[in-house]
């Protein structure tokens, strides 16, 4: 169909979809950022590719307004089998990019099925926030959601973009292709690989679609219910693969959906039938298959979607079963789908709440060391108990009796449960102090407190300097009945970043700096003019990670590949140290795909990181819900995503600025004199050749001002951490090589 159709229209995008063409290329189109599983955070290459697309939209007047997933539903059968699966697909690759294939290891790492979608929806929603796109998050299901806004008679999007799971939903038509072509009629395959928008022909591109009925045709005809049945059964992210259709015994080159609308057919149109027919089937007993597809049936015909009004239903709520919510989610106030369909908060712990499971996933190097199993297992229990208890003492009182359990990818018969009611109260009372309203907000930006420099604003370090006043602390206690309702993103995000401050210890109930809040103080302090707010998160994980005992030169992953392999000893252990700091800031990269040196060492303790941000931003992310849903922040406004993105531990880095250290500390061993100037000034050249695409310099800077903060948090320690003596060594030894 010509491009020019659509001239004028509205298309409904579904995110996860949309994301899956650049992490999965159909064959002939160009993988982007195909090391994205191997260095892991933000990918460097997508967004040119996401830019040019909206672009092109925008070229033939079209509009596009994006779906995402909400919070996620139904039963998952194999929660670890997808992560395992990424798991052992990056331990192949380093396996191979060891033996010094670096094109083999390249081609593995792109077929991994990390990152999926959903783990960049953060990431999407950032960009089509600075470029004024339209986005909102679905209830549960974005192609229900899709389907809603496409049959709705208010015509909200004029046709949909996604996959053909849609049809379940009740779609007649889908766009699955854009075919984009230049003015000479030749294909692009790749938006992102113009150079400039005016070579489009707008004649001459056009899209594919799906038309409903014309699959029907093609496939006899057979009733709407049974296309339905069939599709289910065929698998996807609602339902599972019916077992049998996936064994070579019994379909040998594999199975078409004419194959699966056959068997059903043949079985008397009826699934209960096929799941008889097959009812030795070990897997078929395992997942108790026929169950299963009626939940999926039921999710299907009755999805929870956000109506015109801002209200959530229930599609066909008067044929609805009462048990509808064991087939798709347990409910949560309206209030909080708003919130989530704005983009200000994320998904992870209302899934946990709802039902009731936490899954631990594998990490993405392949191996998941004893200190990493540990942390998740253990160390970060209290941040997610805390993070659910701040929750369910503001909601609904059946979910403050609610039994949540754990379970963990390396030891399937490990189930931690406990009941929300025996962590109750949560800290409410204690937040509920910290109601600091503009007027003292101003008062401490006219103190000069608020610039850091004199042109960049950092909330966080603010923050940390506010509370460091006496005076200041004195006048935040705020006294019971404090209604004034909190209204710019600064008061807001400051009053949440206090007090999580307080719930990771920083502060004390007297709204002073504890002995870790000082630390805190004189990291951040220690940027100096490298302050931003990634270097301030950087910081903030460094401390966090230091109370971890995970910052430590220590062997933490002696299976993984890729630490420091020149020089002495001591030279070793002081450049993964360094390293391992700078593995937390940003590298400074032009929108290309990663092409760097590679580690799975670092890539490990990345992973350590990240899931230490993950659980801080969550904890963090609950400050903020409870504020809005306890009334104590105006609710009519349009700014949901500038708080979002106002708050720390947003973005997620890769390991990449960690590789750059390493490399660079390590190569400056292969020389004589590692500490002679012209040997750094040699070593710096050489690495902009292994990182052609990265500004070497500033990066190399970005991450010694890392160390240089970090070092100066644990010199005012005093006797809270012990390993002061090896931080003076390697820094003595740093500045030498700098």
């Amino acid at each position: 169909m010509p491009l020019h159709c659509l001239k004028g229209s509205v298309i409904g995008i579904d995110a996860g979809y949309y994301l899956k063409r650049f992490l999965k290329p159909q064959k002939g189109e160009e993988r982007r950022d195909p090391l994205l599983a191997a260095h892991g955070g933000d990918p460097y290459q997508l967004e040119s590719a996401i830019l040019k697309d909206l672009e092109t939209l925008t070229a033939v007047d079209c509009k596009a307004h994006f779906v995402f997933d909400g919070l996620d539903y139904g039963i998952k059968d194999k929660p670890f089998e997808a992560s395992m699966a990424a798991a052992r697909t990056s331990a192949a690759a380093f396996e191979i990019y060891e033996q010094e294939k670096p094109g083999e290891a390249i081609e593995i790492f792109a077929s991994s099925s990390y990152p999926t979608p959903r783990m960049l929806f953060e990431y999407l929603k950032k960009l089509l926030h600075a470029q004024n796109v339209e986005f909102s998050v679905a209830p549960y299901s974005a192609l229900a959601q899709l389907v809603y806004y496409y049959t709705d008679p208010g015509h909200f999007v004029d046709a949909i973009y996604g996959p053909s799971e849609l049809f379940l939903f009740g779609a007649d038509k889908i766009i699955t292709k854009f075919d984009i072509r230049d003015i000479n009629g030749t294909p692009i395959a790749s938006l992102s690989s113009m150079k400039q928008l005016p070579g489009i022909s707008v004649e001459r591109s056009g899209f594919a679609w799906l038309e409903r009925k014309k699959c029907l045709e093609e496939l006899g005809n057979p009733s709407l219910d049974l296309f339905i049945d069939a599709c289910l059964m065929a698998g996807s992210d609602i339902l599972i693969t019916f077992p049998p259709l996936e064994k070579a015994t019994y379909y040998p080159k594999g199975f078409s959906i004419r194959d699966v609308v056959t068997l059903v057919l043949s079985c008397s149109r009826m699934v209960s039938a096929v799941c008889s027919q097959y009812h030795d089937d070990p897997d078929v007993k395992r997942t108790d298959y026929y169950d299963s597809y009626l939940k999926a049936l039921t999710t299907v015909r009755h999805h929870i979607v956000m109506n015109k009004e801002g209200n959530v239903e229930t599609l066909n709520q008067i044929d609805a079963p009462s048990d509808v919510h064991d087939c798709i989610g347990q409910r949560l106030p309206e209030e909080i789908h708003m919130y989530l369909s704005r983009g200000l908060l994320r998904t992870r712990v209302f899934e946990w709440l709802t039902s009731g499971m936490i899954f631990l996933v594998a990490p993405s190097e392949g191996l998941g060391s004893f200190e990493y199993r540990n942390l998740v297992k253990t160390g970060l229990e209290p941040i997610r108990r805390t993070s659910l208890c701040l929750l369910a003492d503001f909601v609904n009182r059946y979910y403050q009796r609610k039994e949540v359990v754990t379970r963990v990818w390396f030891d399937p018969e490990y189930e931690g449960r406990f009941n929300l009611k025996d962590l109750l109260p949560s800290q409410k009372s204690t937040l509920l102090k910290w109601h600091v309203n503009r007027d003292l907000i101003a008062e401490a930006k006219q103190d000069q407190l608020y610039m850091s420099s004199p042109t960049i604003v950092t909330l966080l370090s603010f923050a940390v300097r506010c509370v460091a006043n006496t005076a200041f602390s004195a006048a935040t206690l705020s006294a019971p009945g404090n209604t004034q309702l909190l209204r710019t993103v600064d008061e807001v995000t400051l009053n949440v970043i206090w007090r999580f401050l307080h719930l990771r210890q920083y502060v004390d109930d007297d709204h002073q700096l504890t002995q870790w809040g000082k630390v805190l103080q004189a990291a951040l302090g220690g940027l100096g003019e490298r302050r931003n707010p990634s270097q301030e998160q950087a910081v903030l994980l460094a401390i966090e990670l230091l109370r971890f005992n995970l910052l430590t030169s220590d062997a933490l992953f002696p299976d993984c590949s890729g630490a420091p392999c020149y020089g002495r000893d001591m030279d070793k252990q002081h450049s993964l140290m360094v390293a391992r700091i700078a593995c937390l800031g940003k590298l400074r990269h032009t929108d290309v795909g990663y092409s760097g040196p590679l580690s799975r060492h670092l890539l490990a303790y990345h992973n350590v990181a990240a899931t230490v941000q993950e659980h801080l931003r969550d904890l963090m992310e609950m400050c903020l819900a409870t504020m809005f849903i306890g009334g104590e922040v105006e609710r009519d406004r349009s700014d949901w995503m500038e708080i979002s993105l106002s708050l720390p531990l947003y973005n997620m880095n890769s390991c990449g600025l960690g590789n750059l250290v390493k490399t660079y500390l390590e190569q400056l061993h292969n020389r004589e004199d590692p500490t002679a100037l012209s040997t750094r000034a040699e070593m710096k050249e050489k690495s902009q050749g292994y990182f052609v695409h990265s500004g070497v310099a500033e990066s190399l800077e970005d991450g010694f001002a890392l160390w240089d903060a970090v070092f100066k948090g644990v010199i005012s320690a005093g006797d809270l951490i012990r390993e002061q003596k090896m931080f003076e060594e390697v820094d003595q030894w740093l500045s030498q090589r700098r």
